[in-house]
């Protein structure tokens, strides 16, 4: 690995005790991401994939490695450091929106900026551009309750960008939405990464999903067993590849709709 990568993940280890058994979710895992990629993670049920995001995002802890952002290692942080580094630094988009229905959709957005302590105007200039690039405008006086779950998916995607985060991570976030919705979404992530520059790691184990990733990392028992870039691929030839690379590792509870 070189000594200038965004995001570098050294020798990740996570283990569970139940007493009786260990179990190595995470088992040594070393990766690393470049400012401005989009990059999937895919694996079946268990492989550990959820757990390794839960670590990056610092909701989990590591039993072992390093995870560097800009080579700040967060394993060295106290609970204080750790609470303002995912306010400053991580957006997050989760499968059930995660947004907070006694606001309206503007006031979910600018949620991050205002508990970052930031000036009122800064504030409203950032979400009328960002929900003016996501198309959602038109639904920011409305509360989350009145709109579909793609739009509430795409002002989550905002309220995750709003702040500038060094990364954003999405865990499953078409999950709960139909094929449209889902479509809708995953361009508006393209949006993201190529027209506002933001790093994405995506959590998916849908095939449609991880064809808008520009590489792939694949989990199987904690480890990384396989990786694909897209490079030149056209998308039904990279859809082909990431199936066959499924099939190879026992990706039985893959959705290839």
């Amino acid at each position: 690995m070189g000594e200038n990568h965004y995001i570098e993940v050294k020798d990740l280890v996570k283990n569970y005790d139940t007493g009786k058994i260990k179990v190595n979710a995470v088992d040594h895992v070393s990766f690393y991401v470049d400012q401005g990629e989009f990059i999937g993670i895919m694996g079946a049920s268990g492989s550990g994939k959820t757990t390794m995001l839960n670590i990056l995002s610092t909701i989990d802890t590591m039993s072992g490695g390093q995870v560097l952002y800009d080579g700040i290692d967060i394993s060295r942080m106290h609970e204080e450091g750790l609470s303002d580094f995912r306010q400053r630094y991580l957006g997050f988009v989760f499968q059930d929106y995660n947004l907070l229905d006694t606001l309206r959709i503007e006031e979910n957005i600018m949620l991050p900026m205002a508990l970052c302590g930031k000036k009122k105007k800064e504030i409203e200039s950032r979400v009328k551009s960002i929900s003016e690039t996501l198309q959602i405008r038109d639904i920011l006086d409305k509360f989350p309750y009145e709109v579909s779950g793609g739009q509430k998916q795409r002002a989550a995607c905002a309220r995750a960008l709003v702040n500038n985060p060094k990364l954003i991570l999405a865990d499953e976030p078409t999950g709960a939405l139909d094929s449209k919705s889902s479509a809708m979404l995953l361009h508006t992530f393209q949006t993201m990464n190529r027209e506002l520059g933001a790093t994405i790691l995506m959590v998916t184990h849908d095939v449609f999903s991880a064809c808008y990733c520009e590489r792939i990392l694949f989990l199987s028992d904690g480890k990384i067993c396989a990786k694909l870039e897209r490079g030149n691929m056209g998308k039904r030839d990279y859809l082909n590849r990431i199936l066959d690379v499924l099939s190879q590792i026992g990706g039985e509870d893959i959705n290839a709709s």
